[in-house]
């Protein structure tokens, strides 16, 4: 399945959204503060975006990434295999992704911006490198 063929922020998930978007973590809600309004080489974020039957805290249609801040919840041993399977699932879609601790935005914001920034500007380099492969001739 392609990107184009992919369902986005479903209508039947949307009160779903609304819910997570209104209570985000503490952690959430800091690196949001960083992120909105195109800070990060004006690129635009959604937050509590639904893929399929999947959210992902942070998505960028642009660059095709998802941000996902990984709190105490995540650490559980079904927590875990539940978060690989979803990234997986994603990652087969094209989607690439960038996890993010709880403990990182608290202690290192600037780091975590800066980490976000890289990706971001590593995706951009490779979207306007043109392709590698010899170009086709005709017969």
């Amino acid at each position: 399945m392609n990107r184009f063929n992919l369902k986005y922020n479903v209508k039947i998930m949307e009160e779903r959204r609304r819910k997570l978007r209104n209570n985000m973590t503490h952690a959430e809600v800091i690196l949001w503060n960083c992120i909105r309004r195109k800070q990060i080489h004006a690129v635009r974020f959604r937050r509590q975006f639904s893929i399929r039957e999947f959210i992902v805290d942070f998505y960028s249609p642009e660059l095709l990434l998802i941000i996902e801040v990984d709190g105490p919840t995540h650490f559980t041993d079904e927590e875990i295999e539940y978060d690989r399977y979803r990234q997986c699932e994603l990652e087969s879609l094209g989607l690439s992704f960038l996890r993010i601790r709880n403990e990182d935005i608290y202690k290192n914001i600037d780091g975590v911006v800066k980490a976000i920034s890289l990706q971001v500007e590593s995706i951009l380099i490779l979207k306007k490198t043109p392709s590698l492969s010899p170009p086709v001739r005709g017969r």
